[in-house]
């Protein structure tokens, strides 16, 4: 067996999402033949790849049907997550990928979502921050169980800037930790947008794989401040089944749609979209309507990114502090999991199949 047999042999096997092969796609590194041992490493794009088992088994096969069928293949993984920014990195340098959480109306869930999506994908290995760019009603900071607490402050070339608060592993910094729960933020749209350019130019936000911003409800002026800010890799819109939501949510799609934003859809997530009682772990209520999000989703030819469930303990985690995602629930978790692992597909394609991620420069 000779490192060209493997390539060969390794040339039939597809990377799922990118429809290339391993080797085309440089994907393969440190071959080593010992006998009838085998060894090599893939390359994913994020260390939160849901294709990992698929891709190690293609590849056993590979090599024992096309090179010798007694080999002992041991297929080992590391990540290089991919990133497609051309904005020079002058804001938020470290950060491979930025992802905007947006829904066209309140109480969707939209930051629940946010939450358990950067949670999920820091415990598929990758490095991940949490902004709340919410500022009329920030929830981060209380469903992370920190509210209460104060960032500390450090200097870096001279300058002083905001330490993100770690908690589950997660940088999160949220308006909530800044001002006084029992203020309002009686802030005009300025002030705001001034507020969210701060978050990023003075915010200690390090490398990251993902840096997951829950935006506002609505289509205004925080939504065009960020991508006027920073390059957004792409949108996740959230939604609920019913006819008010998405009617709400197809305007969010069609704002990142507009000719002068140029910002992808990575995809929809439906939450609240069904009800099943512990007690009837079979039965399924479709209390808001059924598969709205999904008919969405193929009405703009955009990817359905799952499913979430209507439980108690989702609620109940967000207002304790302890999301979902860090607790033991195990069924709810795979529903997130699973949207979160379609998430990080539909980020890998974005970046291998469009247009460099930049900033916007919106006229209006």
């Amino acid at each position: 067996m000779t490192e060209q047999d493997i390539l060969k042999a390794l040339s039939n096997v597809q990377e799922p999402d990118l429809g290339k092969d391993l080797v085309t796609l440089n994907m393969v590194k440190d071959i080593a033949i010992d006998g009838k041992k085998v060894s090599f490493t893939i390359v994913l794009t994020t260390p939160a790849c849901p294709m990992k088992d698929m891709m190690r088994m293609a590849s056993e096969n590979a090599v024992k049907l096309l090179v010798n069928k007694e080999a002992v293949v041991t297929v080992n993984f590391t990540s290089n997550t991919s990133s497609n920014r051309k904005d020079g990195k002058t804001l938020l340098a470290g950060v491979k990928n930025i992802i905007a959480v947006v829904s066209g109306k309140g109480g969707v869930g939209k930051s629940t979502v946010s939450a358990n999506l950067a949670l999920a994908l820091s415990q598929g290995g990758a490095k991940v921050g949490l902004m709340d760019a919410d500022i009329y009603g920030p929830s981060q900071h209380i469903m992370f169980g920190i509210r209460g607490e104060r960032p500390m402050m450090k200097e870096v070339d001279g300058k002083g800037v905001i330490v993100p608060i770690e908690k589950y592993g997660i940088k999160v910094m949220s308006i909530g930790l800044l001002v006084d729960e029992k203020q309002a933020v009686v802030w005009r749209g300025p002030m705001v947008s001034s507020a969210i350019r701060q978050f990023v130019t003075e915010v200690d936000w390090g490398e990251l794989d993902y840096l997951i911003i829950d935006m506002p409800p609505g289509t205004g002026d925080i939504h065009l401040t960020v991508v006027q800010t920073v390059p957004v890799t792409g949108v996740i819109v959230v939604t609920t089944p019913q006819l008010v939501a998405l009617a709400d949510a197809k305007k969010g799609i069609a704002m990142f749609g507009q000719a002068q934003l140029k910002v992808p859809v990575i995809g929809l997530v439906e939450n609240m979209s069904y009800f099943t009682p512990a007690e009837l772990p079979d039965n399924k209520y479709y209390i808001f309507g059924k598969n709205g999000g999904k008919n969405l989703a193929e009405e703009f030819d955009i990817s359905f990114l799952g499913q979430i469930p209507i439980v108690q303990s989702i609620r109940e985690g967000g207002d304790l502090g302890i999301p979902i995602m860090v607790s033991d629930d195990e069924i709810t978790k795979k529903a997130f999991a699973d949207f979160a692992g379609n998430a990080v597909r539909g980020i890998a394609m974005r970046n291998a199949n469009m247009a460099p991620t930049q900033v916007q420069e919106i006229l209006a």
